[in-house]
């Protein structure tokens, strides 16, 4: 990666995901529409674990169009859905991580309640440093 995080190879041409996409990689497809590609993810943290790409290559969500990002979050509420009906889960967890695959995508797992799993590893602010980091981000918008 480069010192602006974007991908080295901006056009897709080596990420798994534009291959998965084109079908040089298999996977266990379940939807795919003429902008959006979803599929299990081949390490699940849970049965029924869901990745949702755009067909785009695209490696950061800030890199979206709002277009993108609109319709991506529609896609994942239906797919929301039916994950829960299908196997009958308490809920689904939604994350978007986009380190680990250069290309933007979108987590969905199911979660049950008594699962045990972890939500996010978590830390406490100390002293004034919530009020510093908050008045950054203020700044910045």
């Amino acid at each position: 990666m480069n010192k602006n995080n974007k991908d080295e190879n901006s056009n897709g041409a080596s990420c798994i995901f534009c291959k998965i996409i084109k079908g040089e990689i298999p996977c266990d497809k379940v939807y795919e529409d003429k902008d959006f590609f979803a599929f299990l993810d081949i390490k699940p943290v849970s049965d029924g674990h869901l990745l949702i790409i755009p067909k785009q290559h695209i490696v950061w969500i800030q890199e979206a169009d709002d277009e993108t990002v609109s319709n991506i979050f529609k896609l994942a509420k239906k797919l929301i859905i039916a994950i829960k009906k299908a196997l009958e889960c308490d809920y689904v967890q939604l994350s978007i991580v986009g380190k680990d695959v250069p290309h933007f995508h979108i987590h969905l797992f199911p979660r049950y309640f008594d699962d045990k799993l972890p939500m996010f590893p978590t830390k406490e602010y100390q002293g004034g440093k919530s009020k510093e980091v908050a008045q950054k981000i203020i700044q910045a918008l």
